[in-house]
């Protein structure tokens, strides 16, 4: 039983009534004398109207009824009402729960009167049902026909024990393809196909009810739909919704030809258009989606609403799906009522998005003004509320409270005014005037500390030069190792000269060396004229590397001119290694004063 009444529950949160759940019995003193039932089936929504005729044959008055959900129906119920036959007044429905029927759901409907002893009462109860059709085929073409169908119960399951019962079936059109036939009498007439009258049935009485025809209305589901209302003192409201939709019918098998479909304007289940439904001071209208702005659209003023035509970027066909969000403004002294320091917000839950909606998912977010407190939301019927969240936009410090509330499988009737008390200063209003006057405040005051002041920083000559001699310094180091290096170049050369004797490659190596030799050797004059420029004593210390590196570059003409005498036979062996050996010397002695003059530059 604990398992029963935890499912009850979760029925009571997912359908839209506001139900207590109980657990009772059955009243066999009940009679259903006459019950006529109405199955619309023209959409993609399942519409009963049970017209119910009760009567008490029992020895006590009786104040309330069970009704039973068909066990093929209950799992899509979105929906359920009742009231007195030609009355307006609603009859209070909550969920019960029965022991001997733990698969059935049943709902108790109180009476606006006590039922006398023999006396009889007629009540509508309305009922509700989304994606209880089936596309059959499940998919189709896009010049097919949509066809679906419908599985019910001929009878009316009831818990007592039912006189005399019909029930109607309307659908869309004529097109019927198949329907069940017994128990008899069964007839079709047009658009309708009628079972019944039927007379003395047992109570929870079942024989299936099988439909088969043509519907290509709009099989358009609103997957998920987040609402989000944010409240300002200031005198507007802001709505915008998110939404996310999806044609449940069959699935298009194939590809799409638009050729064909604007040829041919084939394609009768797809849903090209639709129109939705916004309040009459609804202003600043926007429709947009990821893409950005979508110019396909139409909006017309009428007295009482704003009518907002919506055509896709792209038809949709069965199991295709889009996205976008609108937005619009209005004046929050229609909706936003105050006594003091106590408001109350009373706006609709839900807007009329499209004819026969169906919404599987919804979020509302409701945005209070920063400061708001003693937040208390009333709906009309069973909603779960979400956790608190904060918003922060422009001039915030410590954000906007954000009421959240959950709600699924809503219809048409959920399009209901739902109301927020909360508590809210009138002093803070001025918190955000006093803000931007303090920030232009600041803003003006660092000005005139800006313009009075003198932040200008002096520039020290001395300390510029000496990174410039610094850096010009650098550059004569790294141009005389470079320099150094080519030496070695002019030793290399004169080696492979005197080994392969061989004047041309000799000479072409020594005029690229030369080459390079002349460009480092100007670089380090200029960089020296630029260090007397500077008034440094380090020029004098260049222009003795200079000079030493010119006699050593005269030291190496003459390892030139030895090593051409040898190769061409104007002196033996002996003599040449005598002379090479006292040049190398020089050279070395040259060398090493050049080195302690490059170190000296640092």
């Amino acid at each position: 039983m604990r398992i029963v009444l935890h499912f009850t529950v979760a029925l009571c949160i997912i359908f839209s009534i506001d139900c207590k759940v109980r657990q009772d019995t059955i009243d066999n003193a009940i009679v259903n004398s006459k019950v006529e039932r109405k199955i619309d089936v023209a959409t993609h929504l399942v519409k009963l109207t049970t017209t119910i005729t009760l009567e008490n044959t029992g020895k006590m008055p009786v104040k309330s009824f069970l009704y039973a959900m068909e066990p093929s129906l209950q799992n899509y119920l979105s929906f359920i009402s009742a009231n007195v036959k030609d009355k307006d007044e609603k009859l209070g429905i909550s969920q019960s729960v029965v022991a001997s029927k733990k698969d059935v759901s049943f709902w108790r409907i109180e009476l606006p009167s006590n039922l006398d002893i023999g006396k009889t009462m007629t009540i509508d109860v309305d009922s509700t049902y989304a994606h209880a059709l089936t596309p059959y085929p499940a998919e189709i073409t896009q010049s097919q026909k949509q066809q679906v169908l419908y599985n019910g119960n001929v009878f009316f399951f009831s818990p007592y024990i039912t006189k005399s019962q019909t029930t109607t079936v309307t659908t869309t059109n004529t097109a019927i393809e198949s329907y069940s036939k017994s128990p008899k009498p069964v007839a079709q007439s047009d658009r309708t196909v009628t079972y019944g009258p039927y007379e003395q049935r047992e109570a929870f009485s079942e024989a299936e009810l099988r439909v088969h025809y043509e519907n290509n209305s709009p099989f358009l589901t609103i997957t998920n739909l987040e609402r989000i209302i944010e409240v300002s003192h200031w005198g507007n409201i802001a709505v915008e919704e998110h939404i996310s939709m999806r044609h449940t019918g069959a699935l298009l098998n194939g590809p799409f030809s638009r050729y064909d479909y604007q040829r041919s304007q084939d394609g009768l289940s797809s849903i090209k258009t639709f129109k939705t439904v916004l309040p009459a001071s609804a202003r600043d209208v926007y429709y947009r989606d990821e893409i950005g702005n979508i110019s396909t659209s139409n909006l017309k003023e009428q007295d009482d609403f704003v009518e907002l035509e919506l055509r896709p970027r792209f038809p949709l066909f069965g199991g295709w799906k889009t996205q976008y969000y609108i937005g619009y403004n209005v004046p929050s002294y229609q909706y936003l009522f105050n006594k003091g320091d106590n408001y109350a917000l009373k706006m609709r839950f839900v807007d009329h998005v499209f004819d026969d909606m169906v919404v599987d998912q919804m979020t509302v977010k409701i945005i209070l003004p920063e400061g708001s407190k003693n937040m208390r939301f009333e709906a009309p019927y069973d909603v779960q509320q979400g956790e608190n969240q904060l918003h922060f936009t422009y001039l915030d410090t410590t954000g906007r409270p954000v009421i959240v509330i959950h709600k699924s499988n809503l219809a048409e009737q959920h399009i209901q005014d739902f109301q927020l008390h909360y508590t809210f200063q009138k002093m803070l209003l001025l918190q955000e005037p006093l803000l931007v006057v303090g920030a232009f405040y600041l803003l003006f005051l660092a000005v005139i500390v800006y313009v009075r002041l003198d932040f200008s920083i002096t520039k020290d000559e001395a300390k510029e030069s000496k990174m410039r001699v610094a850096s010009l310094v650098e550059e004569v180091q790294s141009a005389h190792d470079r320099r150094s290096a080519l030496y070695q170049s002019y030793d290399d050369a004169i080696n492979k000269y005197k080994s392969t004797k061989d004047t041309n490659t000799f000479a072409a190596t020594r005029k690229k060396v030369d080459t390079d030799y002349k460009s480092l050797t100007q670089q380090i004059g200029d960089l020296q004229t630029k260090l007397k420029n500077e008034g440094s004593d380090l020029a004098e210390k260049v222009g003795e590397l200079q000079s030493s590196d010119r006699q050593y570059k005269d030291l190496v003409g003459v390892a030139i001119t030895l090593a051409e005498k040898l190769v061409n036979g104007k002196m033996n062996k002996q003599q040449y290694l005598d002379n090479e050996k006292s040049n190398t010397a020089k050279r070395e002695d040259l060398d090493s004063k050049m080195e302690a003059l490059r170190s000296s530059l640092a």
